[in-house]
């Protein structure tokens, strides 16, 4: 294993990259345009104009992994390029260049992003609404409800996630997280009788986001492990609850915290203990207070977490005597846990 780090080549200089993507080995080129990527925050016209010319390249994986690049370097001038790729015979440089339009962001590639939302293969549809929705927010709006609708799951999942993102409040906005119109209302609500538990799920959290009843039901049923989810969804589900006041999810809150099964297979213990902080929970506020005067510094940090996102005022006092002592918390978890209770002290 030691010998191993030894041997294991180094990354290219920028010169080495620039030659070696011309190399005729594929294994060269592909080794060249990762070590090209990392040259891409210099923003120099050799590495983007290198880029540019390796999606022409014949092995798919130079080209994913310049498509890829270019959109890292959100390089606009790449743009024509890129959108000759999105037609690339591959699904690898093709996703590759979507994604890097939605990156870049420039609204030149609409009008080619919002064909692609209706691309007979379901890979691209996946990737044109996230793209599409990031360059122009009313053609993005109209796919994510196409999307909602369509036959593949994966695409009617994305479209819900990225109506989240689409709408979410601004950042320190009071009020609801997500902000919806009656048209993505109505849309959510739809969503929540979606047959696959993906899309219900994302729906429910959507909706509970935005300040909807209608979703509450679901994240219970996720909390109480009656609906399978992916791990983002789960913990999504766990920090919403709190975040939102939903009341009916603090028993499974409780079991997910305090229960046995924190110490079997509970990944979010920690997470449920701050929702129930944030929706009053006296236990919970209370293991948030012990955790503030723990022996161990990395425990006392994580109540001073806890205990800002739970904006909890009885804690003010012993996280101000932490102020300007790093071996008590970490310097920038006080700084912030102050700064939100401050906030809920004044509102």
């Amino acid at each position: 294993m030691l010998m191993s780090l030894f041997h294991r080549p180094l990354p290219r200089t920028l010169p080495a990259a620039l030659r070696d993507i011309e190399d005729n080995r594929i294994s060269v080129r592909r080794s060249a345009v990762r070590d090209l990527a990392r040259h891409t925050e210099s923003r120099s016209p050799d590495v983007i104009a290198a880029l540019q010319k390796a999606l022409r390249d014949s092995d798919p994986a130079v080209r994913t992994e310049a498509a890829y690049a270019l959109g890292d370097a959100r390089a606009s001038e790449a743009l024509p390029a890129l959108l000759v790729a999105v037609d690339d015979p591959h699904t690898s440089v093709r996703q590759a260049a979507i994604d890097a339009l939605g990156q870049i962001g420039d609204p030149r590639a609409t009008t080619r992003l919002v064909r692609a939302t209706h691309d007979d293969r379901p890979d691209v549809r996946f990737q044109a609404i996230i793209a599409l929705a990031r360059v122009s927010r009313e053609e993005g709006a109209e796919a994510i409800l196409r999307g909602g609708r369509d036959d593949d799951v994966h695409v009617r999942y994305i479209s819900v996630r990225m109506a989240e993102e689409l709408y979410a409040a601004p950042e320190g906005a009071e009020g609801p997280e997500v902000i919806l119109d009656d048209r993505f209302r109505t849309a959510a609500v739809a969503w929540l009788t979606d047959r696959e538990a993906t899309v219900r799920a994302a729906a429910g959290i959507l909706l509970t986001r935005a300040g909807d009843d209608r979703g509450a039901p679901v994240l219970v049923e996720i909390l109480e492990d009656r609906l399978q989810v992916a791990p983002e969804d789960e913990a999504a589900a766990v920090m919403v609850a709190g975040s939102m006041g939903i009341t009916a999810a603090a028993v499974a809150l409780e079991r997910r915290a305090f229960g046995l099964r924190r110490f079997l297979r509970e990944r979010y213990a920690w997470h449920s203990l701050v929702s129930l902080a944030q929706l009053g929970h006296e236990r919970a506020r209370k293991a948030i207070l012990r955790d503030l005067t723990s022996w161990s510094r990395d425990r006392r940090t994580m109540g001073v977490v806890a205990a800002g996102r739970a904006r909890m005022r009885e804690a003010r006092p012993i996280i101000e005597r932490m102020k300007g002592d790093a071996g008590q918390a970490d310097p920038n978890a006080v700084d912030e846990a102050l700064e939100l209770i401050g906030t809920a002290q004044s509102s």
